[in-house]
């Protein structure tokens, strides 16, 4: 009777981590803001880390423009490669767990974006289509900074690399 007592306890205590889990992955570390938006409470290395991100991307941004202004497909790709999905794989897990499921998804929309501006210049395709692609990046950065602030948590633990 002890045993499937202890086998019923573990698999509650199971599932209610896996439910708590789950509930961070989607809700992350938030709370309302001072102004409005949802707050992402992080440590100020997370915070750091995230906003050099950002300035990554602008920095991409900026490349694309002046790459189709002197019609120069190859420093589009290259401005564009810098910021498509393979920078997303350098954010580290515990920082992850932190961040809200919607702000993850518009995250990973801006990443799969700059990958399809990449594929457009290797494609050829004209000035005008590769900046209506850049125009719906540039929503969703604006989106995204309209919802949420970035908040550090000076009593967190730093993240590690």
């Amino acid at each position: 009777m002890n045993t499937r007592k202890l086998t019923i306890l573990s698999l509650i205590l199971w599932v209610a981590t896996i439910v708590v889990i789950a509930i961070l992955f989607i809700r992350g570390q938030t709370r309302l803001g001072d102004d409005g938006r949802t707050a992402i409470i992080l440590n100020s290395a997370e915070k750091n880390l995230v906003l050099e991100e950002m300035r990554n991307m602008l920095i991409s941004v900026q490349g694309v423009v002046e790459g189709l202004s002197e019609q120069d497909l190859s420093r589009v790709i290259s401005a564009s490669r810098a910021s498509g999905s393979s920078m997303a794989q350098q954010v580290p897990a515990t920082l992850m767990t932190k961040l809200p499921l919607e702000f993850k998804q518009l995250g990973h929309s801006v990443h799969s974006g700059f990958d399809e501006i990449t594929v457009a210049a290797k494609q050829e395709e004209t000035t005008d289509m590769i900046l209506y692609r850049l125009s719906s990046q540039l929503s969703r950065c604006v989106a995204c900074h309209a919802t949420y602030s970035l908040q550090a948590d000076t009593q967190a633990v730093p993240v590690s690399k």
